[in-house]
């Protein structure tokens, strides 16, 4: 492991102002060219010496619409979410009954019993949904 580096005032005042000056276009090209390791040392810089301006910044701009919309995909994702895990809790009841299926005919073999009641499951009426 690397020993810790301490940068001098003046070295950061010098960096800062490179990048105030646009010497470098950001914190990171300043990093770049002076060797400097942390990936954020920079824009920390910028911050404590009131350059905050300089640092390069995400602003999302969102309509009423948008958030809206935003909000109806959460809830059908969450809905979906739910439906997923019911259907996984439904299967594995499933396959549960059908290896207690096998065992009460005397098949060890899940896919023999499949093969042999194949055709008494295809008579079985569909499942309706309560919800629906």
């Amino acid at each position: 492991m690397k020993g810790l580096v301490r940068y001098s005032e003046a070295f950061k005042l010098q960096v800062v102002n490179d990048v105030e000056t646009g010497r470098f276009p950001s914190g990171y090209a300043a990093a770049v060219a002076y060797g400097i390791r942390g990936a954020e040392t920079v824009q920390r810089w910028l911050m404590h010496y009131g350059k905050s301006h300089l640092l390069r910044k995400v602003v999302r701009v969102e309509t009423a619409d948008e958030r809206n919309e935003l909000k109806r995909l959460k809830a059908e994702l969450r809905r979906t979410k739910e439906a997923l895990a019911d259907a996984h809790l439904d299967l594995a009841l499933e396959r549960a009954y059908l290896r207690i299926s096998c065992r009460r005919s005397g098949e060890p073999d899940v896919e023999e019993f499949k093969k042999k009641h194949a055709g008494m499951l295809s008579m079985t009426p569909p499942k309706t949904n309560p919800q629906a």
